[in-house]
């Protein structure tokens, strides 16, 4: 099988070197010798400098796709402009294609399956969500006889990093930022990873495969981690949680939610636990229950691993002269059925709620009438000792299952108190066990 690489960055870099290195391997699970004979890039120093003499490097990548003599484009390019006319043009060609690129597949991932359908030929993409965790296979077919219940996750190491320096090491989110950016694993313009675009795109991908629903980006909750502050991952603590940025997808008869936010999670939960800069998704079926996959979900060597494993898959059905290809999103293309994605407000949930308020009589008992004006229960509370440095203390408290546009009416009503100093903060919780 000859490969077309198209991007010899980080993980094309990567992937050369896992063809390379695992050469025998691979050719004893495939039955075939797999090479990459071409690779494009408009870096040509760069691209001549990674691979063999043997490889032909060019700066076109379209001239990979009309190349007869290539089989299979993997794209690494990333982002949804050239990349999207790459991949459109190599499935229109009928050319397998294997792809890293989370936002390309979130986002034109139903018109891509469409043309792949037709032409029948493979899009594949395990390496766009989690990195070397294998989950796309896991979802579409380990656990395929399951009818999914939710899946959350860990879907992006830079944030989950800044949360594990927030918490360890007490640091601002400011700081922990910087850490992760001279570290590496934080670009110089992070806003997609910090305000939770990265993590939509995977967990968008998930639901998909999870449910059998169109992929929908637009139909996604965001909120990153920007706005979070050192104080609540403590208070956290305190309540028995742990703050993790979640990708969340649940599904209950017609209605679907699939969201990205801050979320509590109790600290004996496997998922809370993982820290640093690590991927973990967990997936709930009717009949395995919930099941944790977990592992490095970036960086050259892992998401290399993803992208090799979809290259041995398309090589076993060119080997064995198979047509019949696994579907794209693990159900039948014909069983693609729309659901009501839910919005923000009509989501049940538990809530973290912290209100800073001036130190004054009967301030408690005006906030809990609230809640019991809205027939809201409280699950515990805590309010803060007044300091000589601070005599605006911070009460904070985890409601009972609402719906959240309940709690925003309440949060209203707290906020207009005479006594309260600033906004509330309000971060949903996740018991993820059942």
């Amino acid at each position: 099988m000859n490969i077309g690489l198209i991007g010899i960055g980080t993980v094309g870099g990567g992937t050369y070197q896992v063809l390379k290195e695992n050469a025998a391997e691979i050719s004893n699970k495939s039955g075939i010798e797999i090479k990459i004979t071409h690779v494009a890039d408009k870096n040509l120093k760069l691209a001549k400098e990674t691979v063999e003499n043997e490889t032909i490097v060019e700066e076109d990548a379209f001239s990979l796709i009309e190349n007869s003599s290539i089989d299979t484009i993997i794209e690494l390019i990333g982002g949804t402009g050239i990349a999207l006319d790459i991949v459109r043009k190599a499935l229109e060609n009928g050319k397998h294609v294997v792809t890293a690129n989370k936002a390309l597949i979130a986002m034109h991932g139903e018109e891509l399956f469409k043309i792949a359908n037709k032409k029948n030929v493979l899009l594949a993409y395990e390496a766009a969500v989690a990195g070397g965790i294998p989950i796309i296979k896991a979802l579409r077919e380990g656990l395929a006889a399951n009818k999914v219940n939710w899946v959350a996750g860990i879907l992006n190491g830079t944030t989950n990093y800044i949360l594990t320096e927030m918490k360890e090491n007490n640091l601002t989110f400011d700081t922990a930022l910087k850490q992760a950016q001279d570290l590496g694993f934080a670009e110089a313009d992070p806003t997609f990873d910090i305000e939770g675009v990265d993590a939509a795109h995977k967990i968008t991908i998930l639901a998909s495969i999870a449910f059998g629903i169109p992929i929908n980006f637009d139909a996604v909750h965001v909120e990153g981690i920007s706005n979070l502050s050192q104080k609540d991952i403590t208070y956290a603590e305190e309540l028995g949680y742990k703050i993790k940025l979640l990708g969340i997808a649940k599904s209950q008869n017609t209605d679907v939610e699939i969201r990205v936010h801050p979320t509590l999670v109790p600290k004996n939960r496997l998922v809370a636990n993982v820290d640093g800069a690590m991927n973990a998704v967990l997936v709930h079926g009717n009949m395995v229950g919930p099941t944790l996959y977990y592992g490095a979900g970036a960086g050259a060597e892992p998401t290399a691993s993803a992208v090799v494993a979809d290259v041995i898959d398309i090589a076993r059905q060119t080997k064995l002269s198979q047509n019949t290809l696994i579907p794209s999103l693990g159900f039948m293309p014909d069983k693609i059925n729309e659901k009501n994605i839910l919005s923000i407000e009509n989501i049940i949930s538990e809530y973290y709620l912290r209100f800073t308020m001036k130190n004054q009589a009967g301030l408690l008992a005006k906030i809990t009438n609230i809640f019991a004006d809205h027939d809201i229960s409280i699950n515990s509370m805590v309010h803060k000792e007044v300091q000589e440095n601070n005599q605006n203390p911070d009460i904070f408290l985890i409601t009972s299952k609402t719906k959240e546009a309940d709690i925003d009416t309440i949060i209203s009503e707290i906020e207009l108190l005479p006594e309260n100093i600033e906004k509330v903060v309000k971060i949903r919780t996740e018991e993820l066990n059942k």
